[in-house]
């Protein structure tokens, strides 16, 4: 997708071929500044600080990380120590372990001294799949906005509401959530995007409005509460979300505030799409309230916030006072009766065990 005008992925190698570069999306909106990673430590960071976030590309993220550690460690044991190092870092995303697996899988059973190369390629691949995977969840979901626009006249726009960020800076390009917003705003459909701020990281204010905002696309931010007021009112046409983890039977777990927003979908018949990339899917688990782990993060999150001041000056401030406890779940589940449908790579499905299976037969049993 475009900033400025320029065409860029999420993560891509440095003019040495060796170094991974990175889009730093804690500095966003305000600046725009690619870091470097060079080492299994610099990969492991970028997660943990969440310079990169968004489960696809988490998963990007460690399967470089693997091919950087490759470069001083190729052994076995360099490899289950890079393993163990990137896994710890995000507990909820499933990509990160799916990535992870792949790695491993790919570079176990092959001479010490073709690890290093074999690792960036398969890292390289990993990344060039997720492209095409959300390409196929962006050419699914814009026809359902196709069906939407036209029961209107042809300037009415489709307002969609999102939560967080599910765009291409959450994945390596494309996004999840947002691919069909793009591809129908690149088609010349009328679009809009109402776009939550998703505290108490504000990825949604900060980094799916530049996001939206750099490639044309028209959107409003709005607080977080806003939501079931606007759908009251006949203001959303469908929600689109993304998710870090979805289980066989279709529960949802997406950034906190998410169930929120599946519930007032449901009680005003707002339809309310999950877009997701197979890689998401937690094939082993049924329940997501009571199976997927939610990560509690430290609660500066929510005590203390980002912005700009008015002359310029980038600054983060305190908004809670000394001494109040502060609790900070970072994820939800919305259950899979909430959810109107999943939108991935091979189609729309029922949020159920049974929709699921109709488009990955492979996973059936």
């Amino acid at each position: 997708m475009n900033v400025d005008g320029v065409p860029y992925r999420t993560i891509w190698l440095a003019d040495d071929g060796e170094t991974v570069e990175i889009i730093d999306q804690t500095k966003l909106p305000h600046a725009f500044d690619v870091a470097p990673l060079r080492t299994l430590e610099d990969a492991a960071q970028a997660i943990a600080s969440m310079q990169v976030r968004g489960a696809p590309l988490i998963g990007g993220t460690a399967a470089y990380g693997m091919a950087l550690a490759m470069k001083t460690n190729p052994s076995d044991d360099g490899i289950d120590h890079a393993y163990d190092t990137l896994y710890r870092t995000r507990p909820t995303a499933v990509n990160l372990r799916w990535a992870l697996d792949e790695m491993r899988a790919a570079l176990r059973n092959i001479a010490h001294d073709a690890r290093r190369g074999a690792a960036y390629r398969k890292a390289a691949e990993i990344c060039d799949d997720d492209v095409e995977i959300s390409r196929g969840i962006g050419r699914h979901g814009l026809a359902l906005i196709r069906e939407i626009q036209k029961k209107r006249s042809p300037d009415e726009p489709v307002n969609v509401l999102t939560h967080c960020n599910a765009g291409w800076l959450a994945t390596i390009d494309w996004g999840t959530a947002t691919a069909p917003i793009y591809m129908a705003h690149d088609d010349g459909l009328p679009v809009h995007v109402w776009v939550d701020e998703t505290r108490p990281r504000n990825q949604g204010a900060s980094l799916t409005a530049f996001e939206l905002g750099h490639h044309g696309v028209p959107h409003t931010v709005i607080a977080d509460n806003v939501g079931g007021h606007l759908m009251q009112h006949g203001m959303v046409d469908l929600c689109i979300v993304g998710t870090d983890r979805t289980t066989a039977h279709g529960d949802v777990a997406n950034k906190i505030g998410t169930y929120l927003k599946a519930l007032a979908a449901h009680d005003n018949r707002v339809p309310f799409y999950v877009a997701l990339p197979s890689t998401t899917i937690d094939w082993t688990i049924g329940d997501g309230v009571a199976e997927i782990p939610i990560e509690q993060r430290a609660g500066d999150e929510v005590s203390e916030i980002y912005g700009q001041t008015a002359d310029g000056r980038l600054e983060t401030v305190r908004i809670v006072p000394e001494g109040s406890p502060v609790a900070n779940y970072a994820f939800d589940v919305t259950p899979a009766r909430l959810v109107t449908g999943l939108i991935t790579e091979r189609g729309v499905c029922a949020a159920s065990r049974e929709g699921l299976a109709s488009l990955f037969p492979e996973h059936a049993g």
